[in-house]
């Protein structure tokens, strides 16, 4: 079973999106902010991240360009999540270091096909 770091700071959104992947099989984490993210991330391991950009503490931007900079946590997929829809806010969050990109709301089938194009198979593993 596929871990993923859900990274949202709206409760409800986290729990919606959460609940809809676990009902795909999915088990689930969880971060509200992006310390929280990166600690979950050390500890917990996670197959794919998906995070929101804006979020208090430490905003998604920061926290992806540490989990891409740190040895261990590179190869981790993470597709960026925003209400910002503008294609230079895409260009930016690649920069960062993201592996795709998504814009709220949440468009749930092509998620769940991004999703499934970035972690490894299986055989992979």
């Amino acid at each position: 079973m596929s871990r993923v770091l859900l990274v949202e700071d709206n409760e409800m959104n986290r729990d919606m999106l959460g609940r809809r992947l676990a009902r795909r099989g999915f088990e689930m984490l969880f971060a509200a902010d992006g310390r929280e993210a990166l600690r979950a991330c050390r500890a917990e391991r996670p197959d794919l991240v998906l995070m929101d950009l804006s979020l208090p503490v430490m905003d998604g931007w920061e926290a992806i360009r540490r989990i891409k900079a740190d040895p261990e946590l590179k190869r981790t997929p993470v597709i960026a999540l925003t209400a910002h829809a503008m294609p230079q806010e895409e260009a930016s969050a690649r920069a960062a270091g993201c592996d795709d990109f998504e814009t709220k709301p949440i468009e749930f089938a092509r998620l769940l096909e991004k999703i499934r194009k970035l972690l490894p198979r299986p055989s992979d593993a």
